[in-house]
This record gives C-alpha cells, sequence and structure tokens, in this order.
C-alpha cells in the first residue's frame, strides 16, 4: 500500500483479517476484508468479484494460505483426514484462487498471480510428506497455468521461502531447540542450518519477493520458482564441503 495498491484481504480469520485491514487505514486508504475459506469455490469467486467491484479490477492475486498438518515422522501413522486437509487448503485453495483471478484477468488482457510455495517444493525432509507434496503441486500448478495465461498477459509465479518465523512454522521448532524466548531460539535453531551466515530470512524479505513478482519490475517473469532461501536449496548439508 505504500507504492498506491488498494488491497483485499481474504481470509478465514474474521477478527485478525479486520484488524489488519483497519491497521492499514480501512476503507479510507483502501483496505478491505471479506470472509474466505480457501477450500470453497463460492468463498473464492466471491472473494474476487468483491475486490473487483469496489477497486474496478483485479490487478494481483496473492494465494497465501497454507497448512502445514501435524509432523509425523512415520509414513505409516499419518492421519489420512489430515492429509486430506492439507492438500485442500494447498493445493485445491491455490487452484481456486488461480481459476477465479483467471476469470477476471483474462478480459483485461494483463494481471499477476502470486502463490506462496516453500523450500518444500524443491527437497524432501523439511516437513511433513503430505506438506511438502502440497508445495511440490503448486510449483506444478503454477507452471502449467503460466503456460495458458501467457497468450493472454497474464504472469503467474510462486515464492519458496527458507524458514520464517511465523504462526506456522515457529511450533514445528524441535524440542531440543526450544528454551525460553521463542523468536530468539527459532532464528537461532534456523540460522544454525542457512546456508547464508549473518542475516535472518523474515517475513518482510518474502514480502519484498512477492512484491516484485506483482510488480511491473518482473513484466517479462512467469513460470518461475523464486527460492527465497538464502542458497538453501543449492546446498547438500549432509556433506558441508566447505566448512573450516
Amino acid at each position: 500500500m505504500e507504492h498506491g495498491a488498494k488491497v483485499c484481504i481474504a481470509d478465514i480469520q474474521d477478527e485478525a483479517g479486520q484488524q489488519l485491514r483497519d491497521a492499514l487505514g480501512g476503507d479510507a486508504q483502501g483496505a478491505m476484508f471479506v470472509h474466505c475459506d480457501v477450500t470453497s469455490e463460492e468463498d473464492v469467486s466471491r472473494a474476487v468479484d468483491a475486490a473487483a467491484e469496489r477497486f474496478g479490477a483485479l490487478d494481483v492475486m496473492v494465494n497465501n494460505a497454507g497448512v502445514t498438518g501435524t509432523k509425523v515422522t512415520d509414513i505409516r501413522n499419518v492421519d489420512f483426514a489430515e492429509a486430506r486437509r492439507v492438500l485442500d487448503v494447498n493445493v485445491h485453495g491455490v487452484f481456486l484462487g488461480m481459476k477465479h483471478a483467471a476469470r477476471a484477468m483474462i478480459p483485461r488482457k494483463r494481471g499477476s498471480i502470486v502463490s506462496l510455495a516453500s523450500v518444500a517444493s524443491a527437497i524432501g525432509g523439511t516437513g511433513p510428506h503430505v506438506y511438502t507434496a502440497s508445495k511440490h503441486a503448486v510449483v506444478g500448478l503454477t507452471k502449467s497455468v503460466a503456460a495458458e495465461l501467457g497468450r493472454h498477459g497474464v504472469r503467474v509465479n510462486c515464492v519458496s521461502p527458507y524458514a520464517v518465523p511465523t504462526a506456522l512454522s515457529m511450533p514445528h521448532l524441535p524440542q531440543g531447540a526450544r528454551a525460553d524466548d521463542a523468536l530468539k531460539d527459532f532464528l537461532a535453531f534456523v540460522g544454525g542450518e542457512a546456508n547464508l551466515k549473518g542475516v535472518d530470512a523474515m517475513p518482510e524479505d518474502v514480502a519484498q519477493a512477492v512484491l516484485y513478482l506483482a510488480s511491473d519490475e518482473a513484466r517479462y517473469v512467469s513460470a518461475v520458482n523464486l527460492m527465497v532461501d538464502g542458497g538453501f536449496t543449492a546446498v547438500n548439508n549432509n556433506l558441508r564441503a566447505f566448512e573450516d
């Protein structure tokens, strides 16, 4: 919004969504909130229509909803109902976001769709099995939908961050790495595993990557999975070949 954008927040968490809308200045500053369960096509369609009606068009769609599921290290113990829920939110939710954003963008021959993936979109072992599968699927959807929508001038990309301190990731900090300060402990553990040293990955770093892909600065960038991981996925941490 610092750059003049108008924002429609669509979330299942009504209170948090309304608080964010108000923090952004509400109607006076071009911020609105609509209730949306991303697993409901009716909700997603309604959210897209509400944004287009209020602001005159939909220029950018960011698919950011996601769940990790319970960390289970033995596939034999994975609950299938929970596996379905993770796929429903992380894959079907992204698909619905792309579908209805395309409906709004194709007639205008322009637009940018950005989805949130993860380093788990590129490697295994960084999260629960079904979460990893879901993030691989986001990359596949991104490439496939970009291939279709390019003829309409619509760009489709995704962003894959390394672990950043959010309500989604911090509960997965191993017990052995926990002490008294949750944020400090998280950053220490993640920093110890990171490839790029001397800087902590923060939510703002991910937001800047999304902003780039949404903007005209990336006007010829499509079908890309932008890794915001400090080189984490380029390194085999089991080898540590360049350590002193």
